[in-house]
């Protein structure tokens, strides 16, 4: 009778794997789709965070570089003058913008070329902006969806559980074990995906407000010296 039992359990651990794969393996349609579609947000988030995490490394020196040449220049024209095409800086692309209008609104009175040179820095300060937040939402969504996603597959594989007790007639733990291990598997990857993203969208965000408030403090000086 003891080596029957035992004969038992052997087997039941045996045949009972909890390995990663073979929780995506053995779960069902429903919950593999809920599975992939979490791991590719989070593939294409993380993705996103270095490239972001790039993006702003590189704007913060490229623009304080600009910012020392320019305020070091004898007058804008001439620091105009010697930048090339391959300055690709958020505000040197805003500056550049300005002083074509600038130059264009020579002969107009000082109001009028004020004005325009400030409309065109608007306008070219919120295209730089918005470029600099480009995807974000694709972040805050995964922040706000992906638990949900998982804990829609959690609730699935709960079921399944329910069913598979319900047809067995077996409460063993042998026998829900699998569909719960499925489910909890889902809740993790949500939140593996969402907790990154949100961290993420919340700093980006940040960042992004610092240089639009850099921008905004070039632009009126850069207007008080025209």
């Amino acid at each position: 009778m003891e080596q029957e039992v035992v004969s038992q359990v052997v087997g039941l651990g045996g045949s009972t794997d909890f390995s990663l794969m073979q929780l995506f393996l053995r779960a069902d349609f429903i919950v593999k789709a809920v599975i992939i579609i979490l791991i590719l947000a989070s593939i294409y988030s993380w993705a996103l965070i270095f490239d972001k995490y790039k993006l702003f490394r590189k704007i913060d020196k490229s623009t304080s570089v600009f910012e020392d040449k320019f305020w070091k220049s004898k007058s804008a024209v001439s620091f105009y003058n010697t930048l090339s095409n391959k300055d690709k800086d958020p505000l040197t692309n805003i500056f550049q913008s300005a002083m074509v209008e600038v130059i264009k609104t020579k002969s107009k009175s000082t109001t009028e070329q004020i004005s325009r040179v400030s409309r065109v820095i608007e306008i070219s300060s919120d295209k730089e902006i918005k470029l600099i937040e480009k995807h974000f939402t694709f972040l805050a969504t995964v922040g706000s969806t992906a638990p949900f996603i998982g804990l829609f597959g959690t609730v699935w594989g709960i079921m399944n559980s329910f069913q598979s007790i319900a047809i067995s007639r077996n409460t063993s733990l042998a026998i829900v074990a699998p569909g719960i291990a499925e489910a909890l598997f889902a809740t993790a990857l949500g939140l593996l995906a969402a907790i990154p993203a949100v961290v993420a969208y919340n700093k980006f965000n940040s960042d992004s407000k610092k240089y639009s408030a850099r921008i905004e403090n070039f632009s009126k000086r850069f207007l008080s010296i025209i």
